[in-house]
This record gives C-alpha cells, sequence and structure tokens, in this order.
C-alpha cells in the first residue's frame, strides 16, 4: 500500500510541473491556462528573448492568457509543432490585441509550403479574432504566435485553435466607377516603379480579382450610364476579373442621406416603380450578358439604410420597400440565375441597425443572396464593433457578408483645390495618414473578413482605388469644375504610382 501510495503522490507532482513542448495533432494550451502565470507557458516553446514571453492574468475567457512584451526592442515566438496531420487545408485562428502596428503576427510555417501570416490589428481593448489558413502535406505543421516590436512593445493571445477547414477571402475587389471619366479627361496610371499601364491591369496584377461598377440612370456628365458600364466591364472581364454591378436607382449619389429618384421617374405610381426598377435592372443587365459579360453579382441598391426611391420606398414602408427590392431581385435571376443579389447597407459597426434590417426584410419576404457593409473605420466604429457586427448578421440570417465599401488615407495632403473630406493625421487610433497606415489598415480590415465563422466571409471591395485628381472628375457629375475630396484615400499616390496598400489584394 505505501508503494501505491509514493507512486500516486509522484504522479501528483508531475501534474502540477508545466509540461514541455511536445508533438501532438491539436493545440496544446491554447487558452494558457495550464501551469499558471508563468514564462514560457506550458506546450509552448520559445524562440528569440525569452523573458518576452509569459502568461498572465488578464485572458478574454478564463484567467489567463499569453502576452509579449519587453522594456526593450525585442523578437520573440511563441510556438508548438502539430504531427500526425493528415494531409489537407488547416485554419489557426486566435484573439488578439496589440498596441501597435504591424509588430505581431500569427502563422503557420514547416507545414509544406511557405509561412502564412496574419498580423494583428492595432487595439489596446478589445479582442479581435484573426485567422490564417495553411495547405499542409506531409503530416506536421508549426503554430507561431510572434513578435518584433520596439521597446514597450505589447500584444496580447487568447483561445488559439487549430482546425481543419479554410479560412479565406473570395472576392478581393475595388469599385472603380470613376475609372472611365478619369481616363477620358487625361488620367494616367503608374505601377510603383514609373512604368505607365492600365490602371485596371495594374490593380489585377496586384491580386484584385473583382470590380464593382455603380449604375445611375441618366447622369448629367453623361458616366456611369449604362453605356459606359458595358465598356468598362468587357475591360474588367478581359483582365479575368469578377464583375459587380451597383445600382444606384438615382441620376446621382444614393447613400443613407438621400436615395432620390431618377427625373424621368419622379411622377410615377408605385406599381410603375416596381416595373422601373424591374425593367432598368433587367435592361442593363441583360446587355452585359448579351456582349458575354455578365455580371457576377448586382448590389439592388446602394446604402438603403433608410430606403430607396424616396419617398415610396422609405424604411418607414418596408412593404413598399420589399415590393421594390424583391423587383430588382427578380430582374436579376431573369437575367442569370447564378448572379447574386446583394443587399447593401453602411453603418459596418451598427449591430442594431443591422438586426433592426434585416429582420425587417425577413418579415416582409425580401429575397437576397448576400449582405453588403460599408465600414468606414473613421465614421462606422472600432475594429472591434465592425468584427461583432458582421460575425453576428452572418450566423443570424445564414448568408455570406461582403465589405462592399472601405477606404483609407495615405496622406492628409490634397492634390487639386478641393479640400479633402478625411484631413486627420490619424483617422483611426493606432493607424497613421500614412502609405504604411493605409495597406495596414486595409490588410487588418480584410482579415476581419476573412475570420467570419463558418466560412460566411465574402471578401472586400476598396472604394475608389483609382479615384485621382484629375481636372473635370470631381464629386458633382453636373458641375465640371468641382473637385475629388478622396484622391488621398486611392490607391494610387499623387505622382500616380501605386501605392503599398496595393499589396492586400493578393491571395490570403
Amino acid at each position: 500500500m505505501k508503494k501505491i501510495l509514493v507512486a500516486l503522490l509522484t504522479c501528483a507532482a508531475a501534474l502540477l510541473v508545466p509540461l514541455p513542448a511536445q508533438a501532438a495533432s491539436t493545440i496544446t494550451n491554447g487558452g494558457f491556462e495550464t501551469g499558471g502565470a508563468v514564462a514560457a507557458p506550458s506546450g509552448w516553446s520559445t524562440t528569440g528573448t525569452a523573458a518576452a514571453d509569459f502568461s498572465e492574468a488578464g485572458g478574454r475567457t478564463g484567467s489567463l492568457r499569453l502576452s509579449h512584451w519587453s522594456a526593450n526592442a525585442y523578437t520573440v515566438e511563441t510556438h508548438q509543432t502539430l504531427t500526425g496531420l493528415t494531409s489537407g487545408t488547416y485554419t489557426l485562428r486566435a484573439w488578439v490585441r496589440a498596441g501597435a502596428m504591424s509588430q505581431s503576427w500569427i502563422a503557420l510555417r514547416n507545414c509544406g509550403a511557405a509561412e502564412k501570416r496574419t498580423y494583428l490589428p492595432v487595439g489596446s481593448s478589445e479582442w479581435i479574432r484573426i485567422a490564417v489558413t495553411q495547405t499542409v502535406t506531409g503530416g506536421r505543421c508549426t503554430v507561431g504566435l510572434g513578435s518584433a516590436a520596439a521597446a514597450g512593445g505589447w500584444a496580447n493571445f487568447d483561445d488559439v485553435t487549430f482546425t481543419q477547414g479554410a479560412a479565406t477571402l473570395a472576392v478581393r475587389g475595388g469599385d472603380t466607377s470613376s475609372l472611365a471619366k478619369s481616363e477620358a479627361l487625361g488620367g494616367r496610371y503608374h505601377t510603383a516603379s514609373g512604368t505607365r499601364r492600365d490602371a485596371l491591369e495594374i490593380l489585377r496584377s496586384a491580386g484584385m480579382n473583382l470590380v464593382r461598377l455603380k449604375v445611375w440612370v441618366n447622369p448629367a456628365d453623361g458616366y456611369n450610364d449604362k453605356a459606359h458600364v458595358l465598356a468598362v466591364a468587357r475591360r474588367v472581364k478581359a483582365q479575368g476579373m469578377g464583375l459587380l454591378v451597383d445600382f444606384h436607382y438615382s441620376d446621382t449619389w444614393a447613400d443613407p442621406g438621400k436615395q432620390y429618384k431618377p427625373a424621368a421617374w419622379t411622377g410615377h405610381t408605385f406599381a410603375q416603380l416596381r416595373t422601373a426598377v424591374y425593367d432598368h435592372t433587367y435592361d442593363v443587365l441583360n446587355a452585359l450578358k448579351a456582349q458575354g459579360t455578365t455580371a457576377d453579382m448586382v448590389q439592388v441598391g446602394n446604402e438603403i439604410n433608410g430606403g430607396m426611391l424616396w419617398d415610396d420606398g422609405r424604411t418607414a414602408n418596408f412593404g413598399n420597400l420589399a415590393q421594390l427590392l424583391n423587383s430588382g431581385y427578380d430582374a436579376v435571376k431573369a437575367v442569370s440565375s447564378s448572379t447574386r443579389v446583394v443587399l447593401h447597407l453602411a453603418e459596418g459597426g451598427d449591430n442594431a441597425l443591422f438586426r433592426w434590417w434585416f429582420d425587417s426584410a425577413a418579415a416582409n419576404g425580401v429575397r437576397y443572396d448576400v449582405i453588403g457593409v460599408s465600414y468606414y473605420p473613421y465614421w462606422h466604429g472600432t475594429l472591434g464593433a465592425f468584427q461583432a457586427n458582421i460575425d453576428d448578421i452572418a450566423s443570424r440570417y445564414g448568408r455570406p457578408v461582403l465589405l462592399a465599401e472601405t477606404a483609407y488615407p495615405f496622406t492628409t495632403g490634397n492634390d487639386d483645390a478641393l479640400t479633402n473630406i478625411i484631413t486627420a493625421a490619424t483617422p483611426y487610433p493606432g493607424y497613421p495618414a500614412s502609405p504604411a497606415g493605409q495597406s495596414a489598415m486595409l490588410r487588418d480590415v480584410a482579415s476581419i473578413v476573412q475570420a467570419v465563422p463558418n466560412g460566411r466571409g465574402l471578401g472586400f471591395v476598396h472604394w475608389e482605388p483609382a479615384w485621382t485628381a484629375v481636372t473635370g472628375n470631381g464629386w458633382d457629375p453636373a458641375d465640371p469644375s468641382s473637385g475629388n475630396g478622396w484622391e488621398n484615400q486611392a490607391l494610387f499616390d499623387f505622382a500616380d504610382r501605386a501605392l503599398p496598400a496595393q499589396a492586400q489584394f493578393a491571395p490570403r
């Protein structure tokens, strides 16, 4: 009996000793709870500045988290190698926080292919979930949580998982609606090294795989009409990219603050409006199909938070709005049953708005395939609020989510006489208005879409990457002298050269 008791006590004591890093087919101690607050958390190994790697109180769930921090500049990686893996696609997910831009990451390496990383978004208080996907061959893969930080730089990690399946972005797009007019008025585009090329070719070479084009009914300047959409669509498809057609159902801008009827429709009865929506939608899409450039996705309305075709289609009378939206849906499907219909709202961090709107849509029988979201970080809430909203609506309504509009400035400067809309040196905390800040913000909002559970993060569309300052190509289609308040958020600089943010179109 004494020998048995001694053996049991010995085993119990062994359980209290932190386990060394070991090979397994699943993550060991992914919540960093085992072993308490210690250096080199149980189940993990450390490479680099060992003192900068430790678990401590303050976990997202449970009591503890992994932290990287040092009073001096440091480089460190917390890692473990998984073995016995079946060949296939795997995804590493983690909840994270970081104190500075581009200093920390999660990674999969030694998996049979080149290392892949996803960087941590900046945020001092919000936990953000990110993901990285890798194809594994050879039965093994190394999970890495890394930082290369300046003195005082910090990062937190928690709830790390490694599972089969992919988290990727099918859509990496840009809205180039201003391009045809820019080119006609002398706009030119160059690679980062200064070689002049077609803007669509430059963007496609960077990895952009879809173009969004808006449609106005009878615009004052003659652009963004059916004829110009058809012409640009031919170029888009020739580049091998997908096409998203964005119907505004207006002669000018339609957004949450204005949804004005086209002049030709102002005297219509409601029944005539329904017919006009169907006929206009069908006419443009059928012409695209006839020339061999069928739309892959279609927005029935643009940022329709308050409805469209005011006053008949206001959300105050959601039954009317539902009929108009279903007229558009029916026209899309009559041309091409495989084309996906997007319903698009702005204010992507406002979950209460999205729940109210799409609950109302469901109650009124609105038909659609994809939820479209505008998220501009300087207007629409924190990155955490954006993630919480798109995670929720993807699950609640069982639809993929498309970030249909986003952008960020690369400078506070102006390239024409009109003051830009966004002029702050740091429009969102931690992301300066610089080429690096612009690139990091586009990367990080794309990472949030990528991490939507169950593969429902469809992708992102950068709004107007080619809208540079060209005389005559301003905001107001009725005023040739109007300026452009957006050129500091394009993906071409003031010398018309490609900016680093274009790298975020690359597959991930």
